[in-house]
């Protein structure tokens, strides 16, 4: 890769995420750390208004801003691919916020990659999720991204039926079903559900903070240690 290449993937990488470190950068882009710390300082004396430091991690000022990019048909392609195979799995507001924006990308692609784009035979059953379920998701990512406390009404797999104040964390997606995390106020502990057996969602009023032990990192952490051990 020419070194302005990479530069220039340096930061969309460094754009694309809360904090980026050496290391990450180090593998995307298989070169040595000492190669992106002095890239990145690089790119500091240019003017591009990363802040971090080597050893912590970088960030991008809000703000900056690069030129329209231009796709290649293949890229194009794949933006069409994980649009289509995403979309009905997709709470009802992300699946047409999705569609939208694959509108703007055709808007400025050249013809011939738009022609391959809009050609592309890749496609996924329009059959997704049912309506409750993906009102449920609606509720979870609103209320994960507000960080407020949620009641909760769970029937589990033994059909025995709980209730509960939980503070949802994140949303991941298991093939045909969807779980949530959350820190449950019952058990004091991380628990996980299934989305399509939420009976009743009631968004509280009460917000929460992080706290220490009960965070996502948290609960990734834990998570990574449990697949270590085994």
């Amino acid at each position: 890769m020419r070194r302005a290449d990479r530069l220039f993937q340096i930061v969309q990488l460094i754009r694309g995420r809360r904090l980026t470190t050496a290391e990450f950068l180090s593998q995307r882009l298989e070169v040595s750390i000492r190669t992106v710390y002095r890239d990145v300082a690089a790119l500091q004396q240019q003017g591009v208004p990363i802040d971090g430091e080597a050893g912590v991690g970088y960030r991008m000022r809000v703000g900056f801003e690069l030129p329209p990019l231009m796709f290649s048909a293949e890229e194009a392609q794949s933006l069409v691919a994980a649009v289509r195979l995403a979309q009905p799995q997709l709470d009802a507001v992300l699946g047409q916020r999705a569609e939208e924006a694959l509108g703007k990308i055709f808007a400025v692609l050249p013809g011939s990659a738009r022609a391959a784009a809009e050609s592309l035979t890749v496609y996924a059953p329009q059959r997704g999720l049912d309506n409750a379920t993906r009102e449920r998701l609606t509720q979870l990512r609103l209320a994960t991204e507000s960080r407020t406390k949620l009641r909760l009404h769970y029937l589990d797999l033994s059909d025995q039926t709980s209730s509960r104040v939980v503070r949802p964390l994140a949303c991941f997606f298991w093939g045909p079903v969807w779980t949530f995390s959350a820190w449950c106020e019952l058990r004091e502990d991380f628990r996980s559900f299934r989305v399509d057996r939420v009976q009743q969602l009631e968004l509280l009023e009460e917000r929460f903070r992080d706290e220490p032990g009960k965070t996502l990192a948290d609960l990734q952490r834990r998570e990574n240690a449990r697949e270590n051990w085994a």
